[in-house]
């Protein structure tokens, strides 16, 4: 009894988003008042104790997190209000003639860089237009989106997911990044082939792209890993989304497939002018070199800026610590200073990026309140004791093989919620709770491993999760197609999440 009552907020939002198709932000928010009245009715939560929980939730909501979602979101709606974006696309089709090379270049590199850029369903939104717009069938432009869009989704909105991860379970970000980079390193290599083959309708389309398909995948996988390990989350899919897209290029012009089967129609060659193209890119090319140069590769500038910070006592409970806001090294103030720089080098004005900043903020105010109503709910059910009694009674089911269904969980969080980082919120705290039991005592390595693997898990539920499908849905304007796009995507989740059961379960040796 004690167990459900624990798991009562977590039961409410899949019957209210699942089953009775409740709008995610009233959802969240009632999520919130069942932890309440679960943590002060049944967990003897003080009041005091009660509000400083959610006023912690509050602060880490705000501070990064919706500060990097709002400043992602607003550089990408930026580089669309300048048209930018237009010229971008135009760059992008202008590659080949042969559209498996196309959808590889468009959904896997491209998408990868929206995913690692701006999340948020823009990864599936624009690459799936984008592709159904050049003459792509609608379904399949979205399908082939949803497969390239499940891996780097740990990492999206510059590393916003694991980022939070590592607040919210104390681990080092570099950490978790490195781990979750081996656990999905076999995925990544093999998403190129699975994005080909559903391109072309069978194996048989590898004819010819065994280079294009090994190239695509080293050039994201070890880019991924080697900034995950030496810088952290923010910029792995970014790097390897870049070199990506530039592998493709490179390997099309100097080793061209030429396949009648798969040609696309003839289209009006279109010559980019390179001050343009630097321009159109500019706002995503100073998000890069702000977010590295002001990383732990450069001490100096790292160090100082690191100096500039606020610690605030917030929660002062049993477990509570003060709350550090870092005011200038933190990925939301650098891409805002990024967008506004690169959009003033795109012709727009002042008063112009203000605007769109507006327009951003107000579309993405639901959104806010859904992010700070889960954050806050997880820190009521962290500090009254619901999530330790989830975390007892899921290991005393499943004992050492706990980590097995680690993945599952995350997977579960990011389907109820279609977001990575409600997931690592809901989930990641739960899965070192479990770790830590007397039944499995496990390292902090091996804590930090099954943690990771949450995030891990949060990428397969992003295939399968309503809200990526209503996302591609909606991109390409096709009625019925929820459904089409749902039975598409389950049967990749469904060894996507077994496969990764099993990397977390026997991985443990590895990394003890």
């Amino acid at each position: 009894m004690m167990f459900l009552l624990a798991l009562s907020p977590i039961l409410w939002l899949v019957l209210a988003l699942a089953i009775l198709k409740i709008s995610p932000w009233k959802s969240c928010v009632a999520a919130l008042i069942i932890s309440l009245a679960a943590g002060m009715g049944v967990w003897s939560m003080e009041t005091k104790y009660a509000i400083e929980a959610v006023l912690e939730g509050l602060a880490l909501a705000c501070w990064p997190i919706l500060l990097v979602i709002i400043a992602a979101i607003f550089t990408y709606n930026l580089v669309l209000h300048t048209k930018a974006m237009d010229t971008i696309k135009e760059m992008l089709t202008s590659v080949s003639h042969d559209r498996r090379v196309l959808i590889l270049l468009i959904a896997w590199g491209f998408g990868g860089f929206l995913e690692g850029m701006a999340g948020f369903g823009t990864a599936i939104a624009v690459p799936g237009g984008v592709l159904a717009g050049i003459g792509i069938n609608p379904i399949l432009s979205v399908s082939v989106c949803l497969i390239a869009n499940s891996v780097p989704t740990a990492y999206g909105s510059i590393g916003i997911p694991l980022v939070t991860l590592a607040n919210v379970t104390g681990f080092d970000s570099i950490q978790l990044a490195t781990f979750t980079s081996v656990q999905l390193g076999v995925l990544t290599l093999l998403c190129p082939w699975l994005i080909v083959i559903v391109a072309g309708g069978g194996l048989k389309a590898l004819k010819g792209m065994t280079m294009m398909c090994l190239g695509a995948g080293l050039a994201f996988f070890v880019p991924e890993l080697a900034i995950s390990m030496f810088v952290g989350p923010e910029l792995a899919v970014v790097a390897g989304a870049i070199f990506t897209m530039g592998t493709i290029v490179l390997l099309a012009k100097k080793f061209p497939v030429e396949d009648p089967e798969y040609a696309m129609p003839d289209q009006e060659e279109t010559k980019i002018d390179p001050s343009k193209a630097l321009t159109a890119c500019m706002p995503f090319i100073l998000i890069f070199i702000f977010l590295l140069f002001t990383s732990k590769l450069v001490p100096p500038i790292n160090q100082a800026l690191m100096t500039i910070k606020s610690s605030v006592p917030i929660y002062t409970g049993e477990g509570g610590a003060p709350y550090t806001f870092v005011w200038v090294n933190t990925p939301g103030v650098l891409i805002l200073l990024a967008a506004f720089i690169g959009g003033s080098k795109q012709g727009a004005s002042f008063g112009e990026m203000f605007g769109v900043l507006g327009k951003t903020i107000n579309g993405l105010k639901f959104t806010m309140l859904t992010i700070i109503s889960v954050i806050a709910t997880a820190k009521v059910m962290g500090y009254s004791g619901m999530t330790g009694q989830i975390a007892d009674t899921a290991v005393a089911a499943t004992g050492t093989t706990y980590p097995a269904i680690a993945a599952f969980l995350g997977s579960v969080g990011t389907y109820i919620t279609g977001s990575a980082t409600s997931s690592c919120v809901l989930f990641g705290k739960l899965q070192v709770m479990a770790m830590q039991s007397p039944t499995i005592n496990a390292a902090s390595d091996v804590q930090a491993w099954v943690a990771a693997a949450n995030a891990t898990g949060a990428c397969a539920g992003k295939m399968i999760s309503p809200l990526s499908i209503a996302i591609g849905s909606a991109a390409i304007g096709v009625q019925g197609a929820d459904s089409q796009l749902l039975a598409f995507a389950v049967k990749f989740y469904i060894p996507f999440i077994i496969f990764m059961g099993a990397v977390v379960y026997f991985g443990q040796a590895l990394v003890g």
